[in-house]
């Protein structure tokens, strides 16, 4: 049987954009294809490679206890559920339920946004109730504390490009605030490189995405203390059940966290040196100027950005790139300020060739 972008009349797609869900995240190894495979073929106790597989991962990752889970944001709704239910068997038969009130779960307010839903949503999902802390532009531990009262769960802090970055408490004060009240605190850390800051920062559950810096399948990891991800297994007799994963991802996902440890991504200066290329021939193109720039949440990650000037703005380039065949798609954040940036952790060189040929058109 073949496999094609014909088969199913489909655009392929560059992506330029970066690890982002709506194009499908990331590419899978060779390596993680034969652990998908091998989860595809055999049968399994499914409770039990649970387990098994975050006994190991959390063996590989110097933690109390992993959970492989279908997403980052089905480990945000299962961390807020479990936090609220506590163990109780009636919880997860009854996540809604009346007969528990401690539901609120405060969050910087510059870090309640839209990745793809609203963290907000993810939050309802898991039976909680949304307490913000803080200003769009300013979170002190002070402003967490203020905000803490009887029916606080827990303290969520989301570690992110798309949330506010300055005059933001730091996920260790975080933990000081929330340790300080007794109280848990979560740390979504969907798109981040290191597997072990935040716990080791103080976080009691840390969420991963499994296909984004860890290049696995779709998948999510939730990783921390030990009764907390037992509460949180115990979320698959309720709204984990509607957010199940396979075998074969559980198994190809174990498979590209190994990997990860072992061989890292790629450096902040392997993307330095592939840019620079790029960043010149996208200068000789008319009312295009090109430099590179570092991912705006710190990480070591470099892209390529363009500052589009003259008759076209740079929506208008934008939705211009997405038209054709191959279908190039960008970071769009700053367009209203008519720039472009580009990630090319999945992009070639073939593929930086072609970019440069469409923009040339594009900007005649």
């Amino acid at each position: 049987m073949t496999i094609s972008y014909e088969k199913f009349n489909l655009k392929e797609v560059i992506n330029a954009s970066g690890r982002m869900t709506v194009l499908g995240v990331s590419k899978v190894s060779e390596n993680v294809l034969a652990a998908q495979k091998f989860g595809g073929e055999h049968f399994f106790e499914m409770s039990e490679l649970s387990i098994q597989t975050g006994s190991y991962l959390a063996e590989l990752l110097k933690v109390e206890d992993a959970q492989i889970v279908s997403s980052a944001s089905a480990g945000i709704a299962q961390s807020v559920s479990a936090l609220i239910g506590q163990g109780s068997i009636y919880h997860a038969y009854h996540p809604y339920t009346d007969r528990i009130s401690r539901r609120e779960i405060i969050i910087p307010k510059g870090h309640n946004v839209d990745y793809g839903t609203p963290v907000e949503v993810m939050i309802a999902q898991g039976g909680g109730e949304l307490v913000e802390a803080g200003y769009a532009n300013m979170c002190t531990p002070e402003h967490i504390e203020m905000m803490i009262t009887e029916e606080t769960a827990a303290v969520l802090y989301i570690k992110s490009h798309h949330t506010v970055q300055k005059s933001m408490l730091s996920p260790a004060e975080a933990a000081e605030i929330a340790h300080k009240h007794q109280l848990p605190l979560i740390v979504d850390a969907a798109a981040e490189e290191d597997l072990f800051k935040y716990i080791e920062a103080g976080a009691d559950l840390v969420i991963y995405s499994g296909a984004k810096a860890i290049e696995g399948p779709s998948a999510g990891m939730v990783v921390g203390k030990k009764e907390y991800i037992e509460w949180i297994r115990l979320q698959g007799k309720g709204i984990g059940r509607a957010m199940k994963i396979g075998k074969d991802n559980i198994l190809g996902f174990t498979q590209a966290v190994e990997d990860y440890l072992k061989n890292g991504s790629e450096s902040g200066d392997s993307m330095k040196d592939r840019l620079a290329p790029f960043i010149t021939d996208l200068n000789n193109i008319s009312n295009i100027d090109a430099k590179v720039v570092q991912d705006s949440a710190g990480r070591d990650i470099y892209r390529a950005s363009i500052k589009v000037s003259g008759n076209k703005t740079a929506k208008e380039v934008i939705r211009e790139l997405k038209t054709e065949n191959p279908a190039i798609y960008t970071r769009e954040y700053q367009a209203n300020n008519g720039i472009i940036e580009f990630d090319i952790r999945s992009v070639n060189k073939e593929e930086m060739d072609k970019i440069t040929v469409r923009l040339t058109e594009i900007m005649k």
